[in-house]
């Protein structure tokens, strides 16, 4: 927060990526994705299993900073500063619940916008430079995107060109979770890093291949490799 508040005191602006296991694996299969992710001055551990993965390859991460934390994180301080934000992403109407929360939460944000693109419209020309445009227009100082990995980071890019001066944070679910469409796990299962429990069962059909198929054994196999790594440091 402190970041991202200091460059809008000198005019800068940057991208935030909250790199959760499912990022990380994708990053990591895929070189494009992989430079996406390198655009960005911030990259967060959005996972407990990337929080352990660094700590036992001796790299001190110290602690998970998830999405829909950052959502409330910096639009406390976009209210502090008197920085406007602009909501982009999410179902009709889910955008708009979201700023409502965030107003009412802190009552000198201000909003500079909303929307909630068609699905696709990062892949049709027209359609993405219409989403791009309206942003533009609205000049906020913080943009909240949340499409999903990699199509935010993809959006982000294009946004930076048109307006470097804002910061953008691909936050994922973080705009429904703000709306109160989903309810966040405890403090306690957070801490244990088992959270996506909650999420799968809060959303079994949309989460159940991505989590149990693809996530979980990338995420065994890249805590052996962090302990691999840290084996190897100590020859």
């Amino acid at each position: 927060m402190a970041h991202v508040v200091e460059g809008w005191r000198h005019g800068e602006g940057g991208a935030i990526v909250t790199a959760n296991v499912d990022i990380v694996r994708a990053a990591t299969r895929d070189p494009a994705l992989g430079a996406l992710v390198a655009e960005s001055e911030v990259v967060v551990a959005d996972g407990m299993p990337v929080v352990w993965a660094g700590r036992l390859a001796g790299v001190p991460v110290p602690e998970r900073v998830t999405g829909a934390s950052l959502v409330f994180t910096l639009c406390e301080a976009a209210a502090r500063e008197g920085r406007s934000v602009y909501l982009l992403g999410g179902n009709p109407g889910i955008p708009e619940k979201a700023a409502g929360v965030l107003c009412e939460r802190y009552p000198k944000l201000r909003v500079a916008g909303t929307d909630s693109p068609p699905f696709g419209f990062h892949a049709d020309p027209v359609l993405a430079a219409e989403a791009v445009a309206k942003v533009v227009e609205a000049k906020p100082d913080l943009v909240l995107v949340g499409l999903g990995f990699p199509k935010q980071e993809r959006v982000i890019r294009m946004l930076r060109a048109e307006l470097p001066q804002a910061w953008y944070l691909g936050c994922g679910a973080g705009i429904p979770m703000a709306a109160g469409e989903f309810k966040r796990a405890s403090g306690v299962v957070q801490k244990m890093g088992a959270e996506w429990v909650h999420r799968l069962a809060l959303e079994p059909r949309r989460l159940a291949k991505r989590y149990l198929r693809d996530d979980l054994p990338f995420a065994v196999r890249l805590l052996a490799a962090a302990v691999k790594t840290r084996l190897g440091k100590g020859k």
